[in-house]
């Protein structure tokens, strides 16, 4: 049980940065130009977007595990490597004392969160791929 809530969570986790794509293709344009160099159409921040989402839903489902875990953690590894300045002033405070690399620190704890859970995939028995795998036996 608690892995599948591990689970479910992940993949809501990641869902709802997915899903901002959708809903805001601008903003995820402007952070591409920020933190890549790179210009981004709409297609492709769609195309990311439903790749994305597909992947949440094999997480949420425990679906294709050896491939879904391990590519949301690839997802999010991503993420958390663009913004690793972050890690070296998580105290860092802006003009209005606003913790400024709080999310940083945020994204490390579910990067372990997900490691955690790719180490524990043998033992996630609430899973699609375990019914299958019940189901054939």
């Amino acid at each position: 049980m608690a892995l599948l809530i591990l689970r479910l969570g992940l993949a809501w986790f990641i869902f709802l940065w997915a899903i901002h794509k959708v809903i805001t293709p601008k903003q995820y344009q402007g952070l591409a130009r920020h933190f890549d160099g790179v210009e981004l159409d709409f297609t492709t921040i769609y195309a990311v977007a439903a790749v994305q989402i597909l992947i949440c839903a094999l997480v949420a489902l425990g679906a294709l595990r050896w491939i879904s875990y391990p590519a949301l953690a690839a997802m999010h590894l991503f993420t958390v490597l663009r913004r690793w300045e972050g890690f070296f002033d998580p105290f860092a405070l802006n003009e209005r004392g606003f913790p400024i690399h709080r999310n940083q620190v945020i994204d490390l704890a579910v990067l372990g969160a997900m490691i955690a859970l790719i180490l524990l995939i043998h033992r996630d028995r609430l899973s699609v791929d375990a019914w299958w795998k019940a189901r054939r036996a």
